[in-house]
């Protein structure tokens, strides 16, 4: 479940009254371009959970699906991150909600603003998939944040990202998916590390699973 987003946004210089009308229309046009993009995200979520080939859903579940419960596409959370690489940083285990355990290393960590606030998240890479073709820039970033236990799952959500070729790193918290175990205990789910605790809302993303 690897999704990637290249956000391409063109910054003109403003120049007279009329250039800046022109300016305001290319904004506008961004902004519908981000939103459509999430709302395709969105449609591929639930084209997934359908399909009984890709679907972590039993079968009690996916029969009467109808789509998952997301947040309102909100472009304020996506966020450009100053993305600080941690070459020296040790391997680990990371936990999960059965006896497994994944080798990850802290790849970089990313600083950013959202509501306001200043906030860090560690970014892992997998030792276990870096030798798969498919997945040799994958990055994965657990979190968890004040919504959780209310709007959305206890245990934190997920994005996946690619390793960028800069030092800014693009995170979409519209893209935020909950862990498979949500749907399916057979399902083992790394832990969320409590340093990826962000002290505020993320109201983006797909939102707690009702099994009712």
């Amino acid at each position: 479940m690897k999704y990637v987003i290249l956000l391409s946004v063109i910054f003109l210089t403003a120049c007279g009254q009329g250039k800046k009308y022109h300016d305001k229309e290319k904004t506008v046009a961004v902004e519908s371009d981000l939103i459509a993009g999430i709302l395709e995200y969105q449609k591929e979520q639930n084209e997934s959970f359908r399909d009984p080939d890709s679907s972590p859903l039993p079968d009690k579940y996916r029969k009467d699906f109808e789509g998952l419960d997301f947040f309102a596409p909100d472009t304020t959370y996506i966020v450009k991150a100053h993305f600080v690489r941690t070459p020296d940083a040790d391997p680990f285990l990371m936990p999960s909600t059965t006896d497994r355990q994944t080798r990850e290393v802290v790849y970089g960590i990313a600083h950013f603003t959202l509501n306001g606030t200043a906030h860090q998240l560690e970014v892992y890479q997998s030792l276990d998939l870096m030798d798969d073709e498919e997945y040799e820039d994958y990055l994965f970033l657990p979190f968890l944040d004040n919504t959780n236990g209310e709007e959305t799952y206890g245990g934190g959500r997920y994005i996946d990202l690619s390793i960028p070729e800069g030092d800014t790193l693009v995170i979409d918290f519209n893209k935020a998916y909950n862990p498979y175990c949500v749907y399916n205990k057979k399902y083992s789910c790394p832990l969320v590390p409590r340093q990826n605790y962000l002290r505020t809302k993320v109201r983006a993303g797909v939102k707690n699973f009702n099994k009712d």
